[in-house]
């Protein structure tokens, strides 16, 4: 080859190889912004992580629920029943009673009360009654129909009351102002107060003048697992009145040592309540409990036809 055709040969060989480095140079600033893992297309994802999905949904929904409706609404059948005790028993004393009742479909509560004042047993009794979904009965016996008549009044959830041998005042009334409308019964008198305030029932009278007709080896129990009651509960007032504007139903105690049955009719005739009288001592949620039970299950049946 001549000296001038290898010096032209020279020249294209180095034109080529420079283009060639000039496009393996070039290329990588370019690929990795096309590439699926590059750095541009990692820093996308936590710019986008937040808006994605569930939290923001949730959170805005819990707001809406928060602020839901404050009582269940008066409709559909009763199928809830909130028992209410009295002094010197506990919730228990119900047994029998939330037993028979939860065999014929209902969804029972039995409340706790302290006995310790009117304010701390109707507390206690809001917040069981705050619980229930839709109508519900109250049911108080003795002291427990006090709690009953307070905590019953302006509350869109109780369809009814049921009182059994209960207290049921007027406004502004006490449970002693109406057991002073009769003489001094046999259980009042063997109440004893301890130095704290608190009143007890003689437990060697606890069956002859509380449960007559209560087998007396439950009576024994029932004695000394009782729950004293604040004396001074029995001079407190109710500020409302909830037999005043709900239907109500009185198991009238024939044969009640406790409570004067006089009382308890003229508690009964003036609220307009269903009397239903039974020959039982005081404790007859205890004594009888199956026709305590149907007495409820009747009323729950009466308010749902008028739902």
């Amino acid at each position: 080859m001549s000296p001038k055709r290898l010096l032209c040969a020279c020249a294209l060989y180095l034109c080529f190889a420079g283009v060639a480095a000039f496009a393996q140079t070039a290329a990588p600033t370019t690929a990795p912004a096309n590439e699926p893992g590059s750095a541009a297309t990692s820093s996308e994802a936590p710019a986008t992580a937040p808006t994605a999905p569930a939290g923001p949904t949730s959170t805005s929904a819990a707001p809406g629920k928060a602020a839901g409706p404050a009582a269940a609404p008066m409709t559909g059948p009763v199928r809830n029943v909130v028992l209410v005790h009295g002094a010197f028993v506990d919730g228990s004393s119900w047994n029998g009673v939330v037993a028979k009742l939860q065999q014929k479909g209902y969804h029972v509560s039995s409340v706790q009360n302290p006995l310790t004042s009117l304010a701390d047993d109707v507390a206690a009794t809001r917040r069981v009654l705050a619980r229930q979904d839709g109508p519900t009965i109250l049911v108080g016996h003795s002291w427990g129909g006090v709690v009953i008549t307070e905590v019953g009044a302006n509350e869109p959830n109780v369809a009814g009351l049921v009182y059994v041998a209960a207290i049921a005042p007027e406004l502004r009334e006490s449970a002693m102002d109406l057991l002073k409308r009769a003489p001094p019964m046999p259980a009042g008198q063997a109440m004893i107060t301890d130095p704290s305030g608190f009143l007890w029932l003689d437990r060697s009278r606890y069956h002859t003048d509380f449960a007559a007709d209560v087998p007396e080896n439950v009576t024994r129990v029932l004695a000394t697992a009782q729950v004293p009651i604040a004396s001074k509960a029995f001079s407190e007032t109710v500020s409302q009145v909830g037999w005043k504007d709900k239907p109500s139903w009185y198991v009238l105690t024939t044969k009640d040592r406790a409570v004067s049955p006089d009382v308890q009719k003229f508690m009964a005739d003036r609220m307009g309540a269903k009397v239903v009288p039974m020959a039982s001592s005081h404790l007859a949620p205890v004594s009888h409990a199956a026709a305590i039970a149907d007495v409820i299950d009747h009323a729950a049946r009466e308010l749902s036809r008028q739902q």
